[in-house]
């Protein structure tokens, strides 16, 4: 697993067509934006049937993430 550490407003590109970027960042959450095309599908980890999520032994685990995209529908 890569780890990054970013700012409010610093962004994150993943191959070609995708940005992360760090929209806010309070005391107990932070909130991000994704920018992806609409052929990749975005889904939040509670989501993802549980059978198909590894997670490793210790790892941190966090609340869950509210997604609101007019621009991005098919974002869960």
């Amino acid at each position: 697993m890569l780890v990054l550490t970013r700012k409010e407003s610093e962004t994150i590109h993943i191959g070609e067509n995708v940005v992360i970027k760090v929209t806010r960042i309070g005391s107990n959450a932070v909130k991000i934006g994704i920018d992806a095309p609409e052929s990749v599908r975005v889904l939040r980890g509670e989501l993802v049937p549980q059978e198909t999520v590894a997670v490793p032994v210790g790892a941190a685990t966090f609340g869950p993430l509210r997604v609101h995209s007019e621009r991005f529908p098919h974002v869960a």
